[in-house]
């Protein structure tokens, strides 16, 4: 099972994904635990690259490498030898993210995004993709207080994008959900945090005792 997370800047990716690996471990499930980008040893080096709001002059198509980069380490290291052991994989943010913020928000070419997500993937797809949705101001608002408890570090370029920026993500985001509803959940992640905790375990629930049985 490969369950990805997606969503604009502080929609609360990360703390779901805390919550569903740690329901996986009181059911003894076998699961990798992953982000993007950022995943691997190489990777993180490429993500202070994108992530270092120092590097102003980083330019949308060396941005769109990068991330391809940083997933063609991470599919053939960590995503593609989990899935083939068996165990379930969750990760923030896969493919879903480029072609979102390099496509729909930066306008790189759509052709050539699909052409690197497909060759860096091996055509693994994603089962479940939960995408915890909200409002633009909302999301950076949330991200900008997060980042506020991490001064120093300067790793958040694209929270100081424009806040058109932001809504392109989220219109990209939800017009991706619209176009592939069987593998997308759409989440309203302005609830409580208990609340979609339930969504997504509501969701995943099913698997679990097909795992069990």
């Amino acid at each position: 099972m490969f369950i990805t997370f997606e969503g604009i800047e502080g929609c609360g990716k990360t703390t779901q994904v805390e919550r569903l690996v740690k329901r996986l471990r009181g059911r003894g499930i076998k699961f990798v635990r992953t982000f993007e980008p950022g995943g691997t040893k190489i990777g993180k080096t490429i993500r202070k690259i994108l992530l270092d709001s120092r590097n102003r002059e980083l330019s949308p198509l060396t941005e769109l490498i990068l991330y391809a980069a940083d997933r063609a380490q991470h599919v053939d290291e960590i995503i593609k030898p989990a899935l083939d052991q068996g165990k379930w994989v969750i990760c923030d943010r896969f493919f879903d993210a480029t072609v979102v913020y390099q496509g729909s928000a930066r306008g790189q070419d759509m052709e050539l995004i699909n052409i690197l997500n497909n060759r860096v993937t091996y055509g693994i797809r994603p089962d479940i993709t939960f995408l915890l949705d909200c409002p633009a101001e909302i999301g950076l608002d949330r991200a900008v207080k997060r980042n506020e408890n991490f001064s120093g570090d300067d790793q958040d370029r694209f929270e100081r994008e424009k806040m058109d920026f932001h809504r392109a993500v989220r219109r990209g985001y939800l017009e991706l959900a619209h176009s592939d509803k069987k593998r997308f959940v759409v989440i309203d992640a302005a609830l409580a945090e208990d609340d979609v905790e339930q969504h997504i375990y509501n969701v995943i629930r099913p698997f679990l005792e097909t795992k069990g049985r």
